[in-house]
């Protein structure tokens, strides 16, 4: 039961949300992406890796895939995983897109959007399977 309850949450430490608004101001216009990594399985962001946003647009993102392999291995070597990603919309709300739902490529993983469409940033998390969005609650450690 209580791993039911784990799943509907991720742990995202202060630290790694600063570093995700520091990198969607920066990128500003842009959106900016980048991945969460933890140990495999788990619901704790442990590390936050910036992506270069191939795309280059502010309205989608397309993580490089030569930073995906770099920080997929680097995260294996390590005995963890790629838990996550992350991207921004610019202009607005954080919500997975038509577009988001569309590419999202794992099940397990959390998508993390940071929305700058108001003076706070705002942060939130989803899991999107089979094309079904259900939100997941942050808790910052």
């Amino acid at each position: 039961m209580s791993n039911l309850n784990q799943r509907d949450q991720i742990v995202i430490p202060v630290s790694v949300l600063g570093q995700i608004a520091a990198l969607a101001l920066i990128e500003t216009p842009l959106e900016c992406c980048g991945f969460l990594v933890g140990v495999f399985g788990s619901d704790i962001a442990q590390e936050f890796h910036a992506c270069r946003n191939t795309a280059e647009s502010k309205i989608i993102y397309t993580v490089d895939p030569k930073d995906h392999l770099r920080i997929e291995r680097n995260a294996e070597e390590r005995g963890l995983a790629i838990i996550g990603v992350v991207h921004s919309h610019t202009h607005t709300e954080p919500y997975p897109s038509p577009t988001d739902v569309a590419q999202a490529p794992d099940p397990a993983w959390h998508y993390v959007i940071i929305g700058l469409k108001h003076a706070e940033p705002e942060t939130r998390s989803y899991r999107i399977i089979d094309g079904k969005i259900s939100e997941n609650r942050i808790i910052s450690g």
